[in-house]
């Protein structure tokens, strides 16, 4: 197989034609990365032998670590999507905080919403909300747009059970749990900074500039329901379950997963008890109980049956494991080539500290190819052997990976035009409150995990 300085080149071509494949020809992303995982294989010269089973290896490694979880993760969402509890929790947030606070209550419901559904049903059901509160209350149509897709996006980017987190702690053997919890943190400071912090700056900016939407199609009676409704004065209109029961659902396999990981640290090693809550507290179960107890709280207020939603939630997560999937195996090529390696060794070289490195590897490849998902992937697969032989945590080092992966959204991203159509904003306000906030989200989250390796001695779990 080839080495040293070639392989940065095949590298390079594999990123293009990666690129090609999906932008000009329109190919599914799953097709593509498979392609570009076998022709970089065979560019690299790998034995024809093993490129077929380092493909397969990779793809079935990466489900075998993340596939039940995720597949577990959509059907949660699909219950509390279905029974009403997002928009019970949405509903409440908004009334609890008013007109004059309610991009802050999008970005907390972005953020809390974000990580049982996909980002684009978060959008399809505030959306309408949103264009209706805009021109309420005045306040800036791409304000709101930045909270809500900042916030999801930290959401998916950091916090499981979305896929790409999950991949990146089990490419770099994280516990899950204690990953979960920094990575939790850093999310709400991105999204603080990047989602409301930045969005208000928007708002500043269009008011100044008098630039407003005036969504000519909403109509009276609906602004003055949703003034009800910030303001507290309107009853929620459609039957579901509390506001506790709908926050039960999103926290229960949560508070399991962060049970198994932190009792290590409280209980010893004898203690009777913790082979239970370590078993309770596993990804996979964790999940599964978290499933059940969705369906049973769900049930009085679902017009499809339980069985249906199963269903439907394994119809839509069948592409996603597919990418993630196929992500895997361009990861395992990239190091059984040697490939990974070599990028680390040789950007070791310019003594960037790790924190910083990971940052900038993951945020190049997501603007190349537009999606988070494959950056995370392949970043954590470049970087596996440097992170281990660093001095930083790789707790640190995998949230900078998904730090990288947030800004710098371009049209090459189906994201981008989701956010656009969906809010019915231009490209270049979809630009300035996603693409701009999206990096001074990852950016906020980089500068976040720098302070606390300054501390990782005294953090639990961290080294």
């Amino acid at each position: 197989m080839l080495t040293g300085p070639l392989l940065i080149g095949v590298f390079l071509l594999s990123i293009v034609l990666l690129l090609v494949l999906i932008l000009k020809f329109k190919l599914n992303a799953f097709i593509s990365i498979l392609i570009t995982s076998l022709v970089t294989s065979v560019l690299v010269g790998m034995p024809i032998e093993e490129i077929a089973v380092t493909i397969s290896d990779g793809f079935g490694s990466t489900l075998a670590g993340i596939g039940i979880v995720t597949g577990l993760g959509v059907m949660l969402g699909k219950f509390m999507f279905e029974s009403g509890a997002i928009k019970t929790i949405s509903d409440a947030i908004l009334r609890k905080f008013g007109d004059e606070n309610s991009p802050s209550a999008v970005a907390i419901t972005g953020f809390l919403t974000g990580i049982p559904v996909f980002s684009d049903v978060v959008y399809i059901m505030m959306a309408p909300v949103l264009r209706m509160l805009s021109k309420r209350t005045k306040i800036s149509m791409v304000t709101f747009a930045c909270a809500i897709s900042v916030a999801t996006t930290c959401t998916y980017a950091l916090v499981i059970p979305t896929p790409a987190p999950l991949v990146v702690s089990e490419t770099l053997g994280l516990d899950v749990g204690v990953f979960f919890i920094y990575a939790l943190v850093t999310a709400a400071v991105a999204t603080l900074c990047g989602g409301i912090i930045y969005g208000k700056f928007l708002n500043i900016q269009d008011k100044k500039n008098n630039h407003f939407y005036t969504f000519e199609d909403i109509e009276d009676e609906d602004i003055n329901n949703v003034n009800d409704m910030a303001n507290g004065e309107a009853a929620v209109t459609v039957e579901g379950p509390s506001f506790i029961k709908s926050i039960s659902m999103l926290l229960v396999p949560i508070i399991l997963i962060l049970l198994g990981s932190f009792t290590s640290f409280i209980l010893s090693e004898d203690s009777a008890i913790l082979p239970f809550l370590q078993f309770l507290g596993d990804k996979n179960v964790a999940m599964l109980i978290g499933v059940i107890y969705s369906a049973i709280v769900a049930m009085p207020y679902l017009k499809l049956e339980v069985a249906q939603i199963m269903n439907d939630a394994a119809d839509q997560v069948g592409l996603v494991l597919l990418i993630t999937g196929s992500g895997g195996a361009f990861g395992k090529v990239l190091q059984t080539t040697g490939i990974a390696d070599y990028i680390a060794e040789s950007l070791s070289g310019f003594n960037i500290p790790i924190l910083v490195l990971c940052f900038l590897i993951s945020q190049v490849i997501r603007c190349a190819q537009g999606s988070t998902t494959v950056a995370l992937m392949t970043t954590a697969s470049i970087l596996t052997g440097a992170i281990a032989s660093s001095s930083v945590s790789p707790v640190l080092c995998a949230i900078a990976i998904c730090a990288g992966g947030m800004g710098l959204s371009l049209p090459n991203d189906s994201g981008f035009w989701a956010i656009s159509r969906f809010f019915k904003i231009s490209v270049n306000d979809t630009m300035r409150g996603w693409t701009i906030g999206g990096f001074v989200a990852g950016l906020s989250a980089l500068a976040f995990v720098s302070i606390l390796s300054l501390f990782q001695g005294m953090l639990p779990g961290l080294m």
